[in-house]
């Protein structure tokens, strides 16, 4: 079960690797520069090098901290607060975001709402934004906690900075589908299972209608390039989570194409990539993932031991070295 965590966490930051170099790119334009496939490796992008991830993966490490630093608050303290401690950590990467090396293109909704000083959540919204940087950072929060509060804490974590039901449910949602996904379900069942809970919030209705646009997209013999465009860029919440679904599914047990597939439309490509990567990722396991990017992953090392971390935390039950991981 480990090597599914390794792989949530590699995934994400391979797809979102590969999917930087051509954001904002028409699928015209990757396909001119790339060849008819598109892109099929990671490239230097905008001053950094092959390999480099973006704010989605900065974000959902730091996400991944924030849950370990609250869990083991709350062995200790009998406090259960983790949103703050998830919340300090994107204050943290925020101010990170002075430095030239840090500065990873973010959305101007997470850092307008960073900049306020408020934390956003569903109660008191901090915006009416549904842009997909809520979703594309919550995937580490189905390896931290289990089912219906994989989805509660994603939907928290996501509101902080994100007020439109869009911009947070696609966030609960998928952390759910994480929690399933590492516990050895199908793809197709984890969706069914989130769907469940997905209901019972006010607002669920377009990212319901998404999903199920994406599934039924994925059972019938469709050119992929229209069936992505049908879903929307992936810009906001609900569109980048169907996007990546789709490409999910119609690449089940091919980590790479799927990917790939993400990453090689007009829009959103990272952030599409990222998600893609963390579902095929979980499914399958870090092995899944071609070893050769791996090796050329920015900080890969890093994040195999944030990974090994919180299994050892959140699956065996070990308290980590509050040196390592201060609260």
């Amino acid at each position: 079960m480990i090597n599914k965590y390794k792989g949530c966490l590699l995934g994400l930051a391979a797809g979102d690797a590969l999917g930087a170099p051509v954001e904002f790119r028409s699928l015209q334009k990757i396909r001119e520069e790339y060849g008819k496939k598109g892109i099929a490796d990671f490239e230097n992008w905008k001053g950094f090098k092959a390999g480099s991830y973006s704010d989605n993966t900065q974000m959902s490490l730091a996400t991944a901290v924030g849950c370990i630093l609250g869990y083991q608050n709350w062995r200790k303290t009998e406090v259960f607060n983790t949103v703050s401690m998830v919340y300090r950590k994107y204050l943290e990467w925020f101010k990170s975001q002075d430095e030239s090396f840090q500065r990873r293109f973010p959305g101007n909704t997470t850092l307008s709402a960073l900049e306020s000083g408020q934390m956003g959540t569903t109660a008191i919204k901090i915006n009416n934004s549904k842009g997909c940087g809520g979703v594309t950072r919550t995937a580490p929060v189905g390896l931290a906690f289990p089912n219906d509060m994989a989805f509660r804490e994603g939907v928290k974590f996501a509101a902080i900075t994100h007020g439109h039901p869009s911009g947070y449910l696609p966030a609960g949602f998928l952390s759910e589908m994480i929690t399933h996904l590492a516990a050895g379900k199908t793809l197709r069942g984890s969706i069914k299972l989130s769907i469940s809970l997905l209901k019972t919030f006010e607002g669920h209705e377009e990212t319901l209608n998404k999903i199920k646009h994406a599934r039924k997209l994925s059972s019938v013999r469709k050119n992929a390039d229209k069936a992505i465009q049908e879903l929307g860029g992936g810009w906001v919440g609900e569109e980048a989570l169907a996007i990546a679904l789709y490409c999910a599914l119609i690449h089940e047990n091919d980590f790479k194409n799927g990917v790939l597939a993400a990453v090689n439309h007009s829009g959103d490509s990272d952030s599409t990539g990222s998600i893609t990567g963390a579902l095929l990722g979980t499914l399958h396991g870090k092995e899944a993932i071609p070893k050769h990017w791996i090796l050329k992953l920015e900080n890969y090392e890093n994040i195999i031991r944030i990974a090994e971390d919180m299994f050892r935390l959140f699956k065996k039950g070990e308290m980590l070295s509050f040196d390592k991981y201060p609260s």
